[in-house]
């Protein structure tokens, strides 16, 4: 027990596994039991009374922590399920600021059958993928260029670096000027997004190389173009796996607000359309499937970072 405290102590394989699914639990029991605190009692119309004395009463929800309502809604809560049928009302709970846990799993085939969850669920995805290979087919490459090349440094590192405090969201409308709000901007503005992160970073893991491996190729007699080849490309690309790794989390908050711009489908869209409807379940559901997504993701670029680095986890190994 006195090792789970340690600190940066090693943990156990079997022993993380226990504990990510006893953490699940306590999360998912605290989040129904904030939502259980945060509902609401409600008692609602079934339909229209020709009756004006019960229209008065049918036409509207009662809530039973509404001050305004707090004397009709007791008057009302006192009646049994049949006798509220007969004024064409029923009790029911309500969750307006957060879900329970068993209302986001249910509205799941809703958002199938009627938002066809899947389909856009791929859409997104396809942004995501298409707007990751232009930001990298671009930043790899000009990332080289700032961070080899002194005279470029100068001109345009200081730029470069300076577009990471721009506000991505006030551009989008600089975008759609551009490009219009087909999905070619979305691409492109969710390259953008990355590459303004990414272009900076490339430059610092040229910095980062180790002049122990330059003098080595120097010392041989390797050229210019073989020190890029042999030291500069192995050691940045091993290390930029995991920077665009962290950057698929940020690429998503992208997708979401060009996909909200219009109708075009996409998970962007779903969550507006949920919010407009005042269906918090259902955008609770859409960023659980967004959630699911990146840790596939997260786990490909592990898997990918595995077979094309090999060396990194024996150097791991070595430090253990």
């Amino acid at each position: 027990m006195k090792e789970l405290f340690e600190l940066r102590g090693p943990l156990d394989p079997k022993k993380g596994i226990i504990l990510a699914i006893i953490g699940v639990i306590l999360l998912v029991g605290l989040w129904t039991l904030g939502a259980e605190m945060l509902s609401k009692n409600v008692i609602t119309q079934i339909d229209y009374q020709s009756d004006a004395e019960l229209s008065s009463i049918a036409d509207r929800s009662y809530y039973d922590n509404d001050s305004l309502l707090i004397a009709e809604y007791d008057d009302l809560e006192k009646l049994n399920d049949e006798e509220l049928s007969e004024y064409g009302l029923y009790k029911n709970k309500v969750y307006p600021l957060l879900p329970s846990p068993i209302k986001v799993i249910e509205s799941f085939p809703e958002l199938n059958s009627k938002d066809d969850l899947i389909g856009n669920t791929f859409f997104s995805i396809k942004l995501n993928v298409f707007g990751y290979l232009i930001a990298i087919g671009i930043s790899i490459p000009l990332g080289f260029l700032l961070g080899l090349v002194p005279l470029f440094r100068g001109m345009f590192s200081k730029v470069f670096d300076s577009f990471r405090f721009i506000p991505l969201t006030a551009v989008t409308g600089i975008f759609i000027m551009w490009l219009g709000l087909g999905s070619e901007m979305k691409m492109l503005f969710l390259a953008f997004g990355i590459m303004v992160y990414l272009v900076p970073v490339v430059v610092q893991r040229i910095d980062e190389v180790d002049n122990v491996y330059l003098r080595t190729v120097f010392t041989l007699g390797a050229n210019s173009w073989q020190t890029i080849r042999t030291v500069y490309i192995p050691y940045v690309f091993s290390k930029i796996i995991d920077d665009i790794r962290v950057l698929t989390a940020i690429s998503w908050t992208y997708i979401t607000i060009a996909e909200m711009l219009n109708k075009g489908g996409g998970i962007g869209e779903l969550i507006w359309m949920a919010k407009r409807q005042s269906r918090i379940d259902k955008a609770f559901a859409i960023l659980i499937v967004i959630v699911v997504i990146g840790v596939l993701q997260d786990r490909l670029f592990v898997f990918l970072d595995g077979i094309l680095f090999p060396h990194k986890k024996l150097n791991k190994g070595k430090l253990h």
